[in-house]
C-alpha cells in the first residue's frame, strides 16, 4: 500500500473510534466489516493487512481500553484522541515500510 492510502485507511478507523454515552468515558469502536472496506474504496491487501491480520483483535481491545490509561481529571475528547491515536500507532508500525 502507499503512504496516501495507508494514511486514508487510517483516519477513517479513526473516524470510527467515539465516546460512549455515560460517566465514566466509555470509549467505542464501530468496527468495520469486510463490506465497509469495499464501499470506502479499499482493496483486498487493505482487508488482509488490517481487519484480518493477527494483530487486528489486539487494536481492538487498546482502544476500548483506552479510558483505563487515563490520567484523572482528563477530559472526554483527550481519551477520544488517545484512543484514535492507537489505531495511527498500530496502522503505521505494521503498514508503513
Amino acid at each position: 500500500m502507499k503512504t496516501d492510502e495507508i494514511k486514508r485507511l487510517y483516519e477513517w478507523i479513526q473516524s470510527r473510534v467515539s465516546v460512549g454515552d455515560g460517566n465514566p468515558v466509555a470509549i467505542v469502536f464501530a468496527e468495520p466489516t469486510a463490506a465497509d472496506f469495499t464501499d470506502q474504496g479499499f482493496e483486498g491487501d487493505a482487508l488482509h493487512l488490517t481487519l484480518r491480520a493477527d494483530w487486528w483483535p489486539e487494536m481492538v481491545t487498546d482502544i476500548v481500553e483506552t479510558p483505563e490509561f487515563a490520567e484523572p481529571g482528563e477530559t472526554p475528547e483527550q481519551i477520544l484522541e488517545y484512543a484514535r491515536d492507537v489505531v495511527k500507532e498500530y496502522v503505521a508500525k505494521r503498514l508503513y515500510t
